[in-house]
């Protein structure tokens, strides 16, 4: 079988967990996940978290909103991102925009949620963090070693779903 034609086949499968058109079972198939697997499935997911946590961050703070507030957006704005960029690849191969949301939202809610958690909860306890400002490097320093922790933590959380052919796995069925 060659790419083109997995592509077509692992579509269906993939979102709803029924055989495809060659009567294979597509999703839930597990196996061995190497750590850069996980950690190139990682870094994707952190891109597009990082981009909602600093947008959320910087929009929160510059308001000079309560902490909470800003944790909230930056939160929101995170899954935002990381399910815009995981849609972004799954539309290029083919994928109708209800399906791609539905394989977005399996393949990368338990990993944002992680990353989120452990992301925000280091920013909170690292003292003086959120109320640093933008224009320090404290702050900035704190987002990126909050970022770098959720990544370590949330690393191994990928290669345990990847290895039972979900998260990440689902999208790289269609790469």
């Amino acid at each position: 079988m060659d790419a083109h034609s997995t592509h077509q086949h692992a579509g269906p499968a993939l979102h709803d967990g029924h055989p495809g058109p060659d009567g294979q079972q597509h999703a839930g198939h597990g196996g061995p996940v190497s750590w850069a697997m996980a950690a190139q499935a990682t870094l994707h997911c952190l891109t597009g978290c990082a981009i909602g946590e600093v947008l959320g961050m910087v929009i929160g703070t510059s308001l000079g909103w309560h902490d909470l507030a800003t944790v909230a957006l930056a939160i929101g704005l995170a899954f935002v991102f990381g399910y815009a960029l995981t849609m972004r690849g799954v539309l290029r191969a083919g994928l109708p925009f209800r399906r791609a949301l539905r394989v977005a939202l399996a393949a990368d809610t338990l990993s944002i949620t992680v990353m989120e958690v452990v992301d925000n909860a280091a920013m909170l306890t690292i003292p003086g963090a959120m109320d640093a400002g933008l224009g320090s490097g404290f702050f900035w320093g704190a987002l990126a070693a909050a970022l770098a922790v959720a990544f370590v933590v949330t690393t191994p959380v990928n290669r345990w779903l990847m290895g039972r052919g979900k998260g990440h796995a689902v999208v790289h069925a269609l790469h």
